[in-house]
């Protein structure tokens, strides 16, 4: 089963678990640059390094990600959501489209 987003933007258990966890990711992320008011151009690689060894997200996706990997899909989906500018939260964006790309490996 895929875990995205269905016809009426309801996200199944998976999708809001990893949602969860990257608001969590973002308010620790806030929390370690508040020196800088979070101004951090290198966030993705924080945030790809905390996910991979700092939280339980392997248990998300069915895989421990390659840093490196995560790195890049986190940029990626940050251009996304600014191009698209989606309606929802972007830990939701984020993590039906990680959920889709760590389903189809």
């Amino acid at each position: 089963m895929l875990s995205t987003f269905d016809y009426d933007g309801v996200m199944d258990e998976q999708t809001t678990q990893l949602s969860v966890l990257l608001h969590q990711a973002a308010e620790t992320h806030h929390q370690v640059f508040a020196i800088t008011d979070g101004d951090d151009p290198d966030w993705a690689t924080w945030y790809a390094d905390w996910l991979v060894n700092l939280s339980r997200m392997h248990e998300l996706v069915g895989t421990k990600p390659v840093r490196s990997e995560l790195t890049y899909l986190l940029v990626g989906l940050d251009k996304e959501y600014v191009q698209t500018e989606p309606s929802g939260r972007w830990e939701d964006f984020y993590a039906a489209r990680l959920i889709r790309h760590f389903a189809n490996r």
